[in-house]
C-alpha cells in the first residue's frame, strides 16, 4: 500500500478560473498528493475582471474549520501551503496551526509563497496592507521550510524596506520621492500599501511625520535594491538565516546573458550531511517571457515546487527544472488558446487567458524539461 502524502492548502478559491486553492489543488493531486483545501476567500473570480462577488474567510473562521479537524483528529499532515492573504489576524492564526502541526510531525514542511507586492516599470509597491510584512518576517519566514518571493518580496522579507503611510508628497535625504498611480493588482486585491526606503541606521521620522492623503497614488521605493546575482544570493542567505532551507526568488528583473527577453529565477537550498554540516546548493534559471498577463502562475508555481521537492528532496536543480518546465508548457498552451479564442490581433481577455490546467494534466505529470538550472 502507497504511503499518503497529504498537504493542508490554505489560499483563495474562485468559482471560475485557477488561482490560489484551484490552481494548486489539480498539479498536486495529478502528483500523488491528497489536498486538503481551506479558502481564504471565495470569490466569483478573480479580480481582474470586470465584476466580482464573493466572501472572505476571517481568522476566527479558520480556527473552528481547524477545529473541527482536530477534534475528529484528523489534523495530520505533511505538508502545509499557503499563498495570497491580506489580514494581518488571518495570517498569524496560520503561523499558530502551522506551529501546531509541527509539535506533532517534526518532519512537516511548510511552503509559503509569501504575496506582498511586486514591480511595475523596474519600481516595487506592496498590494497588501503594510501591517502584514512584520508578521511575515517575524512570524511567518521562521516557522517555514521553503519560501517563493519575487524579487521585490526578498527585499522586503529581508528588513531593508520600512513601511510608511500613504502621503501626497515626501522627501528623503533631503530629495522628492517620485509617486506612481497603481493599477495592477494580484488576482485578489486592487489597493496597494505604500512604502518607502529608509537607509539603514538613518532616523525614521520622516515616516512619523508624514500626512496621510486618501489617494491611489504612493510613494516608489527607491535605495539600495538588488541589482545584480551576488546581492540576490547575499540576501538569500539572509533568508536562509531566518529559518527557510529552501529560498527561491521566483521571477527577477537581473540582466540574462539571453537578452531582455529572459526573466531570471534563483533558488538556494541547505541540506545537513549526516556528520552534521551544511551543504548548500544554488541555481540560476533563465526563462522566456511571455506577453501577457496571467492570474495564478504563483500559486501554480509554489504548488508544483512543493511537489517536485518532495520527489527529489535533496535536489533542487532537478525539482525547479521540473516545475519551471511545466509552468512553461501550461503559459504556452495558456497564450495560444487564448489568442486562437481573441482574433489575430486582439487581447485576449482575463476570461480568455486562465490558465489551461486540465489541458496540461500530462505536462504537469511529467514535464518535458525544457528549461535547464545552471548550478552557481
Amino acid at each position: 500500500m502507497e504511503e499518503e502524502c497529504r498537504v493542508l492548502s490554505i489560499q483563495s478559491h474562485v468559482v471560475r478560473g485557477y488561482v490560489g486553492n484551484r490552481a494548486a489543488t489539480f498539479p498536486l493531486q495529478v502528483l500523488g498528493f491528497e489536498v486538503d483545501a481551506v479558502n481564504s476567500v471565495q470569490f466569483s473570480n478573480h479580480t481582474g475582471y470586470s465584476h466580482w462577488k464573493g466572501q472572505v474567510l476571517n481568522s476566527d473562521e479558520l480556527h473552528e474549520l481547524y477545529d473541527g479537524l482536530k477534534l475528529n483528529d484528523v489534523n495530520k499532515y505533511d505538508y502545509v501551503l499557503t499563498g495570497y492573504t491580506r489580514d494581518k489576524s488571518f495570517l498569524a492564526m496560520v503561523v499558530d496551526i502551522v506551529r501546531e502541526l509541527k509539535q506533532q510531525n517534526s518532519r512537516l514542511v511548510y511552503v509559503c509563497d509569501p504575496v506582498m507586492g511586486d514591480k511595475w516599470n523596474g519600481e516595487g509597491s506592496m498590494y497588501v496592507p503594510e501591517d502584514l510584512l512584520p508578521v511575515y518576517r517575524e512570524k511567518v519566514v521562521p516557522v517555514a521550510d521553503i519560501i517563493t518571493p519575487n524579487q521585490f518580496e526578498a527585499d522586503c522579507l529581508r528588513g531593508r524596506w520600512l513601511p510608511s503611510v500613504a502621503p501626497c508628497a515626501v522627501t528623503v535625504h533631503g530629495h522628492p520621492s517620485p509617486l506612481l498611480c497603481v493599477n495592477g493588482n494580484h488576482g485578489l486585491e486592487l489597493q496597494p500599501a505604500p512604502m518607502m526606503w529608509i537607509e539603514p541606521g538613518s532616523p525614521a521620522l520622516g515616516v512619523r511625520s508624514l500626512t496621510h492623503c486618501a489617494t491611489r497614488e504612493v510613494p516608489l521605493l527607491s535605495g539600495r535594491k538588488i541589482h545584480s546575482e551576488e546581492e540576490a544570493l547575499a540576501v538569500m542567505d539572509v533568508l536562509h538565516a531566518m529559518g527557510p532551507d529552501t529560498v527561491v526568488i521566483t521571477s527577477s528583473d537581473l540582466p540574462s546573458a539571453r537578452g531582455s527577453g529572459y526573466l531570471i529565477a534563483l533558488g538556494s537550498q541547505r541540506t545537513r550531511t549526516p556528520d552534521g554540516s551544511v551543504v548548500t546548493q544554488r541555481i540560476r534559471m533563465e526563462m522566456c517571457k511571455v506577453d501577457a498577463v496571467f492570474v495564478g502562475t504563483g500559486d501554480l508555481f509554489a504548488a508544483m515546487l512543493l511537489a517536485w521537492t518532495h520527489k527529489h528532496p535533496n535536489n533542487l536543480k532537478v525539482a525547479c527544472e521540473k516545475t519551471v518546465s511545466a509552468m512553461h508548457h501550461v503559459l504556452q498552451r495558456t497564450i495560444k488558446c487564448a489568442q486562437a479564442r481573441a482574433g489575430e490581433g486582439l487581447k485576449p481577455s482575463p476570461a480568455q487567458l486562465e490558465l489551461r490546467m486540465v489541458q496540461s494534466k500530462k505536462d504537469i505529470e511529467n514535464p518535458e524539461i525544457v528549461v535547464q538550472a545552471m548550478v552557481l
